[in-house]
């Protein structure tokens, strides 16, 4: 299911409703478009989405009822529902006892964790790191969440591409023209 918000990005959103499309049907087979109309439609059509099985939900843009908050609940209801990850505890209650485990069980849910416990993409990645234990994969797959979610800060990315030699640097480039 792709969500376009029509007003989002100056109201030109819909411009690009049909490249966004064809785009998701180079990975998925049966593609849904929703426009929202009105405060809750990107919320409900992503309910709708979950109940429904979907494989993956693509929004674009807000509907004017952009909570973090809820945003992050409604995250963590899916993921709990969809693949059984315990999202119950925090970061405050995972730190004491969190070691090195390179299972997924263990692995992948305190990377959410410290994504829902985050307020910006920095913060999304401190939070993973102060864990411990295979900090490098919980602060990638936290990243990853976080990027979608706050994007990354340019300092950021200046600082991280200056620790890269030019054939690394010309892969992300490749890498970003295919994903445009």
């Amino acid at each position: 299911m792709v969500i376009i918000n029509p007003t989002s990005g100056g109201e030109k959103a819909l411009d690009y409703k049909v490249k966004l499309e064809n785009k998701a049907r180079d990975y998925f087979e049966d593609v849904e478009i929703k426009i929202t109309e009105k405060a809750q439609d990107a919320t409900n059509f992503a309910e709708e989405a979950s109940r429904e099985r979907y494989d993956a939900v693509l929004v674009f843009g807000g509907d004017g009822s952009d909570n973090p908050a809820e945003i992050k609940r409604c995250i963590k209801e899916y993921i709990k529902k969809e693949y059984g990850y315990d999202l119950s505890k925090t970061l405050d209650e995972i730190h004491p006892t969190y070691r090195f485990n390179e299972t997924c069980q263990d692995t992948v849910p305190q990377a959410i964790v410290a994504f829902l416990e985050s307020t910006d993409f920095e913060d999304a990645i401190r939070n993973a790191i102060s864990l411990g234990g295979d900090s490098d994969t919980l602060a990638a797959i936290t990243g990853s969440i976080a990027e979608a979610a706050y994007g990354i800060p340019e300092w950021i990315k200046d600082k991280a591409l200056s620790y890269l030699d030019e054939p690394l640097k010309e892969v992300l480039r490749r890498w970003e023209r295919e994903v445009d």
